[in-house]
């Protein structure tokens, strides 16, 4: 079964009200009032997607007067995808079922300057490591019937915690693997552009090579368009910009209600405009980038000027682009959550009462914390199966 190739513009808009309706599921005339579908129609595609294990019966709903119609709903156990955060220093990978819960997830220390051959191996045995309790596990049950459940177990921050789906999932659920690092790249052809202070790394195919070692399709972004992507996926709405401040700064945009790559995967580079012509170097070449004033002031442990700083970059994006909100995530902002939204916010309401804007821009912390970009790379995989690509 390949659920990638599910990419019927019907099927995937039955499949996402079939998420949306959760475990109490819909009936097949339900489907057919709220697509415009014809009952034949629906009948015939949820056919298909039963047969594949994408749908299971929910039961019978109460009768309003004539035949009990039998509910469908989403098969949660049915498909996986792995999400990969790859950073300067650390991976972390988790595992989502199809409605994006996470399953398991794993974390480990990583070198980007130790060479492709060290770092794709360590990749490599991480998912590996990630989905081995699916390698001898049974097939999910294709019968229609509904599973009985086991314990769940939530998912930790350990090396190694345990899955909490009802069914254990056969390797032909994992769909692939979704990647987000650090940028520019070429997110058309999965090819690394540049890595700041890695130049090592440019022009390198990541994508294509980290599928010929997996044997699954890989999908490579970077890492603030992906969590952008996971963003908008669970419900944040209208044009936002997400900042992420950790070894590095970058944006994602989402723009008209899809995230904004641009033509070469280069929109958001954000922490590589200049704000200060005779500030501090940055390793991409220039002096007085975003990232560096932020960086120096952070590791001077000066974190107020370090939010101002932040947010003079945001309140540029927010002239820019008239967004409506500002997301801030990444594990320095983590380290100090309320100086970096107030001093953020700070600068924003200057340049609201300077120009005499009815509010400001809002500033707030992401939801998914340290997991957001992990995630994010994992609706690489699953957005498109719900027609819910948010990207262009």
């Amino acid at each position: 079964m390949n659920l990638l190739a599910l990419r019927s513009h019907n099927a995937a808009l039955l499949l996402d009200l079939l998420r949306r309706a959760g475990r109490a599921g819909v009936s097949r005339l339900e489907l057919a009032e709220r697509t415009g579908l014809t009952p034949q129609a629906v009948s015939k595609i949820t056919a298909r997607l039963r047969e594949d294990g994408l749908v299971t019966e929910a039961g019978r709903q109460a009768s309003t007067g004539g035949k009990p119609r039998t509910a469908l709903r989403l098969a949660p156990e049915a498909g996986h995808a792995v999400g990969l955060q790859l950073d300067r220093d650390e991976l972390r990978a988790v595992l989502v079922d199809l409605t994006g819960a996470v399953v398991a997830e794993r974390r480990a220390a990583l070198d980007l300057g130790a060479g492709a051959e060290a770092v794709l191996g360590a990749v490599v045995s991480e998912v590996r490591r990630l989905t081995e309790g699916l390698l001898s596990a049974p097939p999910p049950d294709r019968g229609g019937r509904d599973p009985s459940p086991s314990p769940s177990h939530s998912p930790s921050h350990s090396p190694s915690p345990s899955p909490s789906h009802s069914v254990s999932p056969s390797p032909s659920t994992v769909l692939g693997v979704g990647v987000a690092m650090p940028g520019p790249l070429d997110h058309t052809h999965g090819v690394l552009q540049r890595v700041t202070g890695f130049p090592e790394w440019d022009g390198f195919p990541l994508r294509d090579a980290l599928a010929r070692r997996l044997g699954v399709p890989v999908v490579l972004d970077k890492d603030t368009n992906a969590a952008a992507l996971g963003l908008a996926v669970g419900g944040e709405v209208g044009a936002f910009a997400y900042l992420h401040l950790g070894t590095g700064l970058g944006a994602g945009l989402v723009l008209g209600g899809a995230v904004h790559r641009g033509t070469r995967t280069g929109a958001g580079e954000f922490g590589h405009q200049v704000i200060q012509l005779d500030g501090p170097p940055c390793p991409c070449g220039n002096r007085g980038c975003v990232e560096a004033l932020c960086l120096t002031a952070v590791a001077r442990g000066d974190i107020d000027e370090a939010a101002r700083v932040l947010g003079e970059g945001a309140a540029n994006l927010v002239g820019l682009l008239d967004i409506d909100l500002v997301l801030l995530g990444g594990r320095t902002v983590a380290a100090e959550p309320e100086r970096f939204v107030r001093g953020v916010g700070a600068v924003l309401d200057a340049r609201a009462r300077r120009e005499g804007a009815s509010s400001p821009v809002p500033v707030r912390i992401a939801p998914g914390g340290a997991r957001a970009v992990a995630e994010g790379a994992a609706q690489l995989l699953l957005a498109p199966l719900f027609g819910r690509t948010h990207t262009r």
